[in-house]
């Protein structure tokens, strides 16, 4: 495997793509706003003007781009990747997205030859640049096994979570945990402050014990140090929380913090918030 076309240059996918560059992939790119692509196009990344032409020709398509409305789009569409992938190729789609839709896709795909993966990530905006992506992979395990050397380049713990669609519902089951763990760091310290206490001294004594978090020593840190920029977007939080809540209904099973912090998060997006980071729920309780 050697031609990559690499679609979405957001945030993370930028940094992503530039790894693959760095092992040596020949990557083409495409993304919507043209001017996201500079930095790998100044290192020898061809850009193309279509999903389609991104992934003409190519060994492998990869993708992250924003919504399922996106993935449906670029995937699926009249001159979309599938439309223009030969048989054998492969694709891996890593965006956060719908677990049906990853089954729609691995369906389509296979009437083709085509071999089609749902691997989303997590570690963020971090662990995009350091290639240190946790990858969540569904589909054949066959396809998982050929695309691992690409995937390594971009992420560390790489797992194969089973067939098509289960990488999605690892990545909601994800988001589902940082929902509960984000909201309760963020209602302990609006607890602290109305009780007038050193948020501080709060942090040093609480961040290290048992209630200790990733959420909490990095998400929540940053709320009080007043960085609110995002590594991962307020409205793409809800858009994840969204995909697990509709599909917790599908299975039967209520998940009442997750609607409850998804009902925050909305109420930040729709006061203007939501391109800041999800650090910013703690404004919610402020």
């Amino acid at each position: 495997m050697k031609k990559i076309g690499f679609i979405g240059l957001g945030i993370m996918g930028v940094s992503m793509a530039g790894h693959l560059i760095d092992a040596g992939y020949e990557l083409s790119v495409y993304n919507r706003t043209k001017s996201k692509a500079e930095p790998l196009t100044a290192r020898g990344a061809r850009y193309c003007e279509s999903p389609g032409a991104c992934a003409a020709g190519q060994d492998a398509v990869i993708t992250i781009v924003g919504y399922p409305k996106d993935v449906e789009e670029i995937y699926l569409g009249a001159d979309g990747i599938l439309a223009n992938l030969s048989a054998g190729t492969y694709t891996a789609d890593m965006t956060t997205s719908s677990p049906s839709l990853a089954v729609r896709i691995y369906e389509e795909a296979k009437k083709r030859s085509i071999h089609a993966l749902d691997a989303p990530v997590t570690g963020g905006d971090m662990g995009a640049r350091k290639a240190t992506l946790n990858i969540l992979v569904g589909g054949d395990e066959d396809a998982f096994h050929a695309m691992q050397p690409v995937f390594a380049a971009m992420g560390k713990n790489i797992v194969y979570e089973g067939g098509a669609g289960a990488g999605q519902k690892t990545k909601a089951a994800n988001q589902i945990a940082i929902a509960g763990a984000l909201a309760g760091a963020c209602e302990a310290f609006a607890y602290a402050r109305a009780a007038g206490l050193d948020a501080e001294k709060v942090f040093s004594s609480i961040s290290g014990g048992a209630a200790a978090s990733f959420q909490m020593s990095n998400m929540l840190r940053k709320a009080l140090d007043g960085d609110f920029a995002p590594g991962f977007m307020i409205k793409h939080f809800v858009k994840d929380m969204t995909i697990g809540a509709e599909t917790g209904k599908e299975y039967g099973i209520d998940l009442p913090v997750l609607e409850q912090v998804l009902c925050e998060a909305r109420s930040l997006e729709e006061k203007g918030v939501g391109t800041e980071g999800t650090q910013s729920l703690l404004k919610y309780y402020e």
